[in-house]
């Protein structure tokens, strides 16, 4: 049996542990981590924006089919627009979903950003004092950046609320303008529900989706076009 290599590498030891603190005292070492460690995290927040996209495609084809079903004849099922109310809730939930997970990583994007290239650029104080003491925290326990009901609002208002506008106003058509022949609650009307209780479902889901959209509250999110007005930034003072 041979004798144990003093030599040999121990990854319980402290030094190969704490391998990396030496780069937060190292001024040289910790700037070449930083852009290998931006473009990881910007390359990883790609990955969730691709797939925040790649929802909101579907939502719009989704939105297109069920408008091409609910007109393609007088004797298409109105009720196929309040079946595409549904499914499109159901990929709102998806989105909300998915834009809370991208704003988590753009959080730290936009510190390093802040933080560190801009004050590259033009050197001024950092606009956060323990910037790098907020990244360690968040990549060791990781958290949402934003609030549900704030991330609802958000993509209801850039993307869903059209989406569900025009769902309403073509089944406003649909019972109304399309079918000639037959009254509005008749056409309303949905197999086993009257077309009244249809009308008023209908109404308060409409309401409650604009109540969620323009309802103000305080900003979580850490977008970097909120407030800024187009062309400023390449004026001189």
């Amino acid at each position: 049996m041979t004798a144990p290599d003093s030599d040999e590498f121990d990854s319980t030891q402290r030094d190969a542990r704490e391998v990396a603190a030496d780069a937060a005292d190292n001024r040289e070492e910790f700037l070449s981590l930083v852009p290998h460690y931006y473009r990881g995290e910007v390359s990883h927040s790609g990955k969730f924006l691709d797939r925040l996209d790649l929802t909101v495609d579907w939502a719009i084809a989704l939105v297109t089919a069920i408008l091409a079903l609910a007109f393609e004849s007088v004797d298409s099922s109105p009720y196929l627009l309040l079946i595409g109310m549904v499914a499109l809730s159901m990929f709102l939930v998806f989105d909300v979903r998915r834009y809370r997970m991208y704003d988590a990583i753009r959080a730290r994007v936009r510190l390093i950003e802040e933080n560190v290239y801009a004050n590259a650029f033009d050197p001024t104080e950092t606009p956060l004092k323990h910037w790098r003491k907020e990244i360690g925290d968040d990549l060791r326990n990781p958290m949402l950046k934003v609030s549900y009901r704030e991330a609802l609002s958000r993509r209801l208002k850039r993307v869903y609320f059209p989406l569900f506008s025009l769902l309403g106003v073509a089944w406003l058509f649909r019972i109304t303008v399309f079918v000639p022949e037959e009254t509005w609650h008749e056409t309303a009307s949905v197999p086993g529900v009257p077309g009244e209780t249809v009308v008023v479902a209908v109404g308060i889901f409409y309401c409650a989706i604009m109540l969620l959209t323009f309802w103000r509250q305080s900003r979580e999110a850490k977008g970097e076009f909120h407030g800024a007005e187009p062309g400023e930034w390449k004026e001189d003072e």
